[in-house]
């Protein structure tokens, strides 16, 4: 059982050092925006892949860490956030980018290593190993005590500061140290002791999650993949009147599935072109060690802890009688530094559309994944449409690289203002904004193209300066 969270959201609390307050407002906008082509009827964000959905509440049980640097020392506070998840259950998490904030009431979504920093860092499959090997995986802390070589035994506080502490050494690189003495020799020996483990498997996921093809048989096969016993499979909600079903390979309906379990479409023959999607859901743990990424440019976390929570995922269909017949479906790739956009043309006609000024031509029965190279920390939106109405819509921010990581490439310093109080950090990455009309035919017309950066004014809450000689 999960007992009830403080209010802190953020990943650090009384900050001993204060830098500068900057105040900015306004709009600085690049490149052109060209208006046409339809309305955009709804939005999918890209790292939302099936899994466990949440918000974010705070830091709930935690201690005092400092953080080492030649511009001096920074206390903050490390330890177990919770989280609580759409639809039942609760997460205990900790954070992998320790100068990046916290957004109170963040949504976030389960995401593999490749959508986040975790996804370049050779040293990910150590923060799995400590996250297995210790607090609150392991509850006994007596015995983790006597392991970590701790005569005066370990408080739940000193073993979730001591657990992050070891866990930033990894995902950061930064030289922190817990304050209590404790805390401290716990975060030695996890860091001492971390052995690489794999990543671990999806709570739930359908693959593929969009498909094509023509009406007058099966579509398919979309195979579930999950830890759960079993899941909840729910039709299409028009499948009443459009006679579009989900079947297992026999034809027969199907209401519940398993792991590996292969669903299908049935699409009548003389069904209007259009689309349909399946939703599946269960109720399990989901695995220590999976990465949570959040909509906007709140920390990601990785889990630490699990209750029976929701877990749930989607896949699509898209059926024509003739030309083209595209299905899309689209996921961040760190290793890249972009976005791959998968797109399958079940057709008779080659799919054309264009992104960033760059043309692409998806033969009939041919499936391929592009990227789209963004910078860290771009904000995108990407509208792609094909024939009979077909659109989809990927949005999100591109979050590779740890602040850390950013500073140091730059050569910078990172400051943090005080703020013992939850705070709500505002955007400032650059907007893509991409509407792209795919064709049965050669010639793709582009319907929009924008980039913008927004700068929202306010109190900053982390100024990059750069170090002085």
């Amino acid at each position: 059982m999960f007992s009830s969270f403080s209010v802190l959201s953020v990943c650090r609390r009384g900050v001993t050092r204060l830098a500068a307050v900057t105040l900015a407002s306004g709009l600085a906008a690049g490149g052109a925006l060209v208006t046409a082509g339809p309305a955009v009827a709804g939005t999918a964000p890209a790292p939302a892949q099936g899994g466990a959905t949440a918000t974010i509440g705070g830091l709930k049980t935690y201690g005092t860490a400092v953080v080492r640097s030649p511009e001096g020392d920074l206390e903050i506070s490390a330890g177990l956030f919770e989280m609580s998840v759409e639809g039942g259950g609760m997460l205990q998490t900790y954070c992998v980018d320790i100068y990046n904030p916290t957004q109170k009431d963040a949504t976030y979504h389960e995401t593999p290593w490749s959508g986040t920093s975790l996804g370049g860092n050779d040293d990910a499959g150590r923060i799995r190993w400590i996250l297995q090997h210790s607090y609150p995986q392991v509850n006994d802390l007596a015995s983790l005590a006597r392991k970590a070589g701790i005569r005066g035994g370990l408080s739940e506080q000193d073993a979730a500061a001591g657990t992050q502490v070891a866990i930033w050494r990894y995902s950061d690189a930064v030289d922190v140290d817990a304050v209590d003495p404790e805390a401290e020799k716990l975060a030695d020996y996890l860091h001492k002791s971390a052995r690489d483990m794999a990543e671990p498997q999806a709570s739930l996921t359908l693959d593929p999650p969009a498909l094509s093809g023509h009406p007058g048989g099966l579509l398919g096969p979309v195979t579930v993949h999950t830890n759960a016993e079993s899941v909840t499979v729910t039709a299409p909600a028009d499948a009443a009147t459009s006679g579009v079903w989900v079947v297992g390979e026999d034809g027969e309906e199907v209401t519940t599935a398993r792991n590996g379990s292969r669903l299908y479409f049935q699409v009548p023959e003389d069904t209007a072109d259009g689309s349909a999607e399946v939703t599946v859901q269960a109720s399990t743990t989901v695995p220590v060690g999976r990465a949570f990424a959040s909509e906007t440019r709140s920390q990601t976390q990785i889990l630490a802890g699990s209750s029976e929570s929701t877990v749930t995922a989607t896949a699509s269909a898209n059926w024509a009688e003739k030309g083209a017949i595209p299905a899309l479906s689209a996921a961040e790739n760190c290793a890249e530094g972009g976005v791959d956009i998968t797109v399958a043309n079940e057709g008779d006609e080659a799919f054309t559309f264009e992104l960033m000024g760059t043309e692409y031509s998806i033969a009939p029965s041919e499936t391929r994944t592009v990227t789209i190279p963004l910078q860290e920390d771009q904000a995108y939106d990407f509208t792609i449409t094909g024939p009979g109405g077909y659109e989809e819509r990927f949005t999100g921010v591109l979050d590779c690289r740890t602040q850390a990581g950013v500073a140091s490439e730059a050569g910078e310093s990172t400051q943090t203002l005080t703020r013992p109080s939850p705070a709500t950090v505002g955007s400032t990455s650059a907007d893509v904004n991409l509407a792209a009309t795919g064709s049965s035919d050669a010639t793709p017309a582009i319907a929009g193209t924008a980039i913008g950066l927004v700068v929202i004014g306010g109190a900053a809450l982390i100024l990059l300066r750069k170090r002085k000689s």
